[in-house]
């Protein structure tokens, strides 16, 4: 494993240069899902939920994050996104799987440029998720946002990662 990049030879947290890299096609995608009552996700999908269109709204808030996502996380380069999509599907219950009903949120996020796009992509999957979880909390305060990770990366020196 290589050594951490956001820490200097002195162990000072940096900003990593990147001002020599090429500037190539780069892309993530990330996912997670928010577990909830059956009654939620039925409201949900009925689009009655008493603060509007629960998903379209979630939608619009992961654009948004990614775009501000340097904003956010300290050590992340401002990047000129080339696209950002957030994608949703419902999921009931499964009781062989033993899996709640859910919402799952997937983002993919690109650019061009001399750095990935990985943080953009977990960063829309939280806030969309975070965004169902405000709209419906009046309804279930214990819904659970699990299981954010990278499932794709691709471009840069590094090549690309598909996760297992």
């Amino acid at each position: 494993m290589s050594s951490l990049t956001h820490f200097d030879e002195r162990g000072q947290a940096h900003m990593v240069d990147v001002a020599a890299k090429p500037a190539t096609h780069r892309v993530a995608i990330a996912t997670g899902r928010i577990e909830m009552l059956p009654e939620t996700l039925a409201l949900i999908e009925s689009g009655s939920a008493k603060k509007g269109d629960v998903l379209g709204i979630a939608r619009i808030a992961g654009i948004q994050a990614a775009k501000k996502t340097s904003d956010l996380i300290p050590l992340c380069h401002p990047l000129a996104l080339t696209r950002v999509a957030v994608e949703f599907a419902t999921q009931p219950a499964d009781e062989a799987a033993g899996t709640a009903p859910q919402v799952l949120c997937m983002a993919t996020v690109e650019t061009v440029g001399p750095t990935g796009v990985e943080m953009e992509a977990l960063t829309a999957v939280q806030v969309a998720l975070l965004t169902v979880y405000d709209m419906c909390k009046a309804v279930d305060r214990g819904m659970t946002i699990t299981g954010v990770r990278v499932l794709e990366k691709h471009g840069g020196k590094s090549g690309s990662f598909v996760a297992d």
